[in-house]
């Protein structure tokens, strides 16, 4: 299982697939992942643990344990962990491109825009 660590947290593809890939995603506390889109690609994401606060665009969206929200594609985003414990979710990808490279970085807590 592919694993790969950032600073926010780390993620754990479960599956990739020509048309999807889905991936377990864990965000410490404090920490968030950069304001971002996606330019191939759409995203499901179901909170599995934890308290997020997911910006959607214009929206903020506070998400718990069973929560969900859909990230169109082009839509900006990011999730932030805003308790004392990980976040964990799962995310679904569904589009014609999945690589890493389709991260367009607005705002990004550790300089890599």
């Amino acid at each position: 299982m592919e694993e790969d660590h950032r600073p926010w947290g780390y993620y754990q593809v479960l599956a990739d697939e020509p048309d999807h890939k889905v991936k377990r995603i864990v965000v410490y506390p404090g920490k968030r992942l950069s304001l971002q889109r996606h330019r191939h690609r759409k995203e499901h994401w179901y909170i599995i643990s934890g308290e997020a606060l997911v910006t959607r665009d214009q929206d903020k969206i506070p998400l718990k344990k069973g929560g969900a929200v859909d990230i169109s594609r082009g839509a900006v985003h990011r999730i932030e962990n805003i308790g004392s414990e990980n976040v964990t979710f799962i995310e679904v990808q569904s589009g014609e491109y999945f690589g890493e490279d389709d991260i367009e970085r607005i705002e990004d807590d550790f300089g890599r825009c």
